[in-house]
């Protein structure tokens, strides 16, 4: 099946009072354990608030994004569904829960990666 990331921008959810991150802390908790026990969790997290590193092919390292960059992921899910309409609901599901919109996109599938996985026993 498709994997999906569903992803929000940093700051995305600034507007939330202090007074309601625990409340907002456990609907996403609860969202998550829906999509874990409907067997379409892969993993998901927010990001620290910090500038990224950006490392180059000759492996310099510099500070990122590039400064016209104005938008940066601040958390992320990934789903594994069989189509986008489901990718969709449970981004809705996400979205409800933290008080902000989700973006999803498809991952590309990598078959030679899954191989791998498989044949070191950490994928069905």
């Amino acid at each position: 099946m498709p994997e999906y990331l569903i992803s929000f921008n940093d700051g995305a959810m600034d507007h939330i009072p202090a007074e309601d991150w625990p409340d907002v802390g456990k609907a996403s908790h609860e969202v998550v354990q829906e999509a874990v026990n409907a067997g379409v969790w892969v993993y998901g997290g927010g990001l620290e608030r910090q500038r990224a590193s950006v490392v180059a092919t000759d492996g310099v390292v510099t500070d990122g994004p590039y400064p016209e960059t104005k938008e940066v992921i601040g958390g992320f899910s990934v789903v594994d569904v069989a189509t986008r309409e489901e990718a969709l609901a449970w981004a809705a599901k996400i979205a409800a829960a933290c008080r902000c919109a989700q973006e999803v996109r498809e991952l590309m599938p990598d078959p030679e990666t899954d191989a791998m996985l498989r044949q070191a026993d950490r994928r069905g």
